[in-house]
């Protein structure tokens, strides 16, 4: 049975960035967090994750290797990260891709520990060799990629018999002899890369749209203080329309500060805390709209002194 959580995770964090002017890519900030830090967060199922690079501080814990010789290139790299690997399934990144999720890792576990082709009958169906995105121009993005261990290893143990090293070898030469499934990012967030300024421009513009902004804060709120918790930022911003309307406009942000001290305190579902806090803002204000009407109905009228 394949188990998508079965998997180590190698993160390629050197390289010279030339078109950076040479600029440590990996440590540098889009939406407040770190591209690697970014890349970190969507592979946090990894039972190992090796990063090969110089070593930076991180927001989880990761080993730390260095290519051998430094500056040999993405294949010396990754031959690096694999000797501290042990699963059968490798998931293979960059360090510079600011929108990759979660979501696409799977689909990209999923797709690597699939069998392929068709079965005849008594026939097993051979296993793919890995699976990497395909960005929306066709291109083949090898560095967002999960690979199957042993083919991966047997390839760059060929490579290394053919050459003599794999230093300075290019990533194609190791796609030859693997056989890849292709797993389409048609909108080309998840493969889109950061290797010049205007790509790092894009990417931090990208962020603060109006439909990724508030996703992309709540996100970085929790990366920076260390927290895993669910956040239904609809429900929120609902509460806080409620709070504010009902009660008074600085009770939004109190609320909603203590639906989160609630949470974190009591182990409890943010939707739940909400919807109490929401039902609760409601009956205030209806109090408050009765109020007001008992006041101007008929015969409200103060009674005059006897």
């Amino acid at each position: 049975m394949n188990d998508l959580t079965d998997h180590d995770a190698v993160v390629l964090a050197g390289g010279a960035a030339r078109r950076l002017g040479g600029a440590d890519k990996p440590a540098l900030s889009v939406g407040g967090r770190p591209l690697l830090d970014r890349v970190l967060a969507a592979c946090p199922d990894a039972a190992t994750t090796v990063v090969v690079g110089p070593a930076r501080p991180t927001t989880r814990a990761v080993v730390h290797a260095l290519e051998n010789p430094p500056g040999g290139g993405p294949l010396a790299a990754l031959d690096a990260g694999l000797r501290h690997t042990t699963a059968p399934t490798v998931l293979v990144l960059s360090a510079d891709l600011p929108f990759l999720t979660a979501t696409a890792v799977r689909s990209l576990l999923a797709a690597a520990t699939r069998t392929s082709g068709a079965a005849g009958p008594g026939e097993s169906r051979a296993p793919r060799d890995g699976a990497m995105l395909r960005d929306a121009s066709g291109r083949d993005q090898p560095l967002v990629a999960a690979y199957r261990a042993e083919p991966l290893r047997r390839e760059l143990a060929r490579l290394r018999a053919a050459h003599g090293s794999l230093a300075g070898l290019p990533l194609r030469a190791l796609l030859a002899e693997l056989v890849l499934e292709r797993v389409p990012d048609a909108s080309s967030t998840a493969s889109f890369d950061c290797d010049t300024w205007e790509d790092i421009s894009a990417a931090r513009a990208r962020i603060r749209e109006h439909g990724n902004v508030l996703d992309e804060w709540i996100t970085a709120v929790k990366a920076e203080l260390g927290i895993e918790l669910d956040v239904d930022t609809a429900a929120l911003l609902d509460l806080a329309r409620d709070a504010a309307h009902g009660v008074a406009r600085p009770a939004a942000p109190l609320t909603t500060f203590l639906i989160g001290y609630a949470a974190g305190h009591q182990d409890r579902e943010v939707k739940e805390l909400s919807d109490r806090a929401a039902a609760l803002a409601h009956r205030w204000a209806a109090e408050s709209e009765g109020a007001s009407g008992a006041a101007g109905a008929p015969g409200a009228e103060a009674k005059p002194a006897e």
